[in-house]
């Protein structure tokens, strides 16, 4: 009982002492803190909620970045499959050259020295080509325009030449007199060259072209050595060669006379080692570039035109005529001028022999379309003009009677030469026809060089020039043509040499490349009308005298 009125009087005591109205101003504070809670609770949402804002843009901007980073890793993938794949087909395209490079080489070795015509399949394209739509006239109108026009120009050739030589003869052994042995240059008998004397000379006046090969003094002698010869030479260098001066002395297996190389224990019966040495003419100073042992082009020149000088000056008397420099940057161009006004051109082109062959070393070729210069005045020009002689020859023996390559050769010599009348020179020359001629005959058979296939032939050559022109290449025909007969006696270094490239300067020289290209297809569009019309009338032909000639 008492432990239930204790319980009771507790519950009452409590409910008094947390009464509310009992104790007011404790309680009146409480709603206050609950609205300032409020504010901190709502600014802090609200910090909250820039927070969010704030970290959804980084996430956003951090999944584009990562999306571009995955695009780039994509796409360099793909190059780097596709830089594969082009590699590889590259690699595979170089393999494949190098084999048909390598085929090629060996089924082109060179034919028999006794058939040096070829197979017509190695001349594919060219039977036939259209040539821009040029149409040569018929067989009878060429052969009727050859025997007027050309055959009967040049029928006085021989006599021509016959004089030229006598003439020139007379000539050199004056020059030979007027010289010491001892002191002066050794000038041998001259050596006639080009068209004159491979029977294709069409351009009027007629012109010789004579080599004069000359020799030092002893103790001199000339060494020559071959651009095409060493490991590496510039492309633009292979034409070219150098002549060394060497005295007897500085060369220990050589004998003065410079004819033979002795060995240790041979001696030359004409020329003992224990020979004194008789002085020179101090060679070096006078044909030789400053202080260097080579010979130098301009240095022969000025020799060679002082000689001929007085040469003339010694023989004079016994000719009616007078003789003059037709070109004065070309020391042998000589003109024998008549008192009737007539003239006869003729060059003599002062030469080196190279070695035992029938190689030259010539200080300039006269008429050619200079492509490229020398590099410097001790850089000599290989003159193959020998040997295109003696492959005409020996060609000639093989073909039929009266072929007709060289009827071909002189129709295209006598465009290009009306060509050039009218549009001016071009980059195109003689030379290039012949070498293209020159090709032609050891790659067609010959059967294939008939009188009665003159039209064929002459359409088969305008073509094959017309493609070199396109290609920009044309090779030489002896340096780099493992092809040649190896009866022609070529010194080993010109065949192993790495084929030389005449149409090279028009790779270098666009403006020449297009003048020529342009002189080409308009001498094919006037060749028609040309040849019609030089076979109905053939005009009086005579080229005037240059502006300017140096009378000796």
């Amino acid at each position: 009982m008492a432990l239930g009125l204790f319980r009771v009087c507790l519950v009452v005591v409590t409910a008094i002492i947390n009464h509310p109205l009992l104790f007011p101003r404790e309680n009146a504070t409480v709603p206050e803190n609950e609205e300032e809670i409020i504010r901190k609770m709502q600014a802090h949402q609200e910090k909250l909620q820039l927070e969010q804002l704030r970290l959804e843009e980084e996430v956003a901007r951090l999944a584009a970045e990562r999306e571009a980073l995955e695009r780039v890793a994509e796409e360099g993938q793909q190059q780097n499959e596709t830089r594969t794949a082009w590699d590889l087909w590259s690699t595979i395209c170089v393999i494949l050259f190098l084999v048909i490079e390598v085929w090629r080489q060996d089924y082109q070795d060179g034919p028999s020295p006794e058939c040096p015509g070829g197979d017509e399949d190695e001349l594919p394209g060219l039977e036939g080509a259209p040539l821009r739509g040029l149409t040569l006239p018929n067989k009878a109108t060429l052969e009727h325009f050859y025997e007027r026009c050309i055959r009967g120009a040049t029928a006085d050739a021989a006599r021509t030449r016959e004089f030229v030589e006598g003439f020139v003869d007379d000539l050199l052994e004056a020059l030979r007199s007027l010289c010491n042995r001892d002191t002066d240059m050794e000038v041998e008998d001259f050596i006639g060259v080009d068209s004159m004397y491979e029977n294709w000379q069409v351009d009027k006046p007629l012109l010789c072209d004579l080599f004069v090969p000359f020799m030092p003094p002893e103790p001199y002698h000339f060494r020559p050595e071959l651009c095409c010869s060493r490991r590496s030479v510039p492309l633009d260098r292979q034409g070219y060669g150098q002549i060394k001066v060497v005295r007897a002395d500085e060369d220990a297996l050589g004998c003065v006379c410079g004819k033979t190389t002795l060995g240790e224990d041979m001696l030359c019966l004409l020329h003992g080692r224990d020979n004194p040495a008789r002085p020179g003419s101090e060679l070096e100073t006078l044909l030789c570039a400053g202080d260097s042992p080579y010979l130098d082009t301009l240095q022969v020149m000025k020799w060679f035109q002082t000689a001929l000088t007085r040469a003339w000056h010694r023989i004079a008397h016994k000719y009616e005529f007078d003789l003059a420099f037709g070109q004065l940057d070309s020391p042998g161009s000589l003109k024998i001028k008549f008192r009737s006004g007539k003239f006869m051109p003729f060059n003599l082109i002062p030469v080196i022999q190279c070695d035992d062959s029938d190689l030259y070393f010539v200080s300039h070729l006269p008429r050619e379309p200079s492509g490229e210069t020398p590099a410097s005045s001790t850089d000599w020009l290989l003159s193959f003009a020998v040997y295109e002689r003696h492959f005409l020859r020996m060609t000639s023996k093989a073909l039929p009677e009266g072929a007709c390559h060289l009827s071909c050769l002189q129709i295209a010599s006598f465009l290009l030469s009306k060509q050039g009348r009218l549009t001016g020179p071009s980059g195109l020359g003689n030379y290039h026809l012949k070498t293209a001629l020159l090709h032609l005959l050891l790659s067609r058979r010959p059967a294939d060089w008939k009188a009665g296939q003159l039209d064929a032939r002459l359409h088969e050559l305008l073509r094959f020039l017309e493609k070199s022109l396109l290609e920009k290449k044309l090779h030489h025909f002896f340096i780099g043509n493992r092809k040649v007969p190896d009866g022609m006696g070529l010194p080993e270094a010109v065949r192993r040499a790495e084929p030389l490239n005449l149409f090279r300067p028009f790779v270098l020289q666009r403006s020449l490349y297009q003048k020529t290209v342009d002189s080409f297809y308009e001498m094919l569009k006037n060749a028609p009308v040309l040849i019609s019309e030089y076979s109905l009338h053939i005009p009086s032909d005579h080229a005037s005298l240059p502006h300017k000639a140096a009378v000796l």
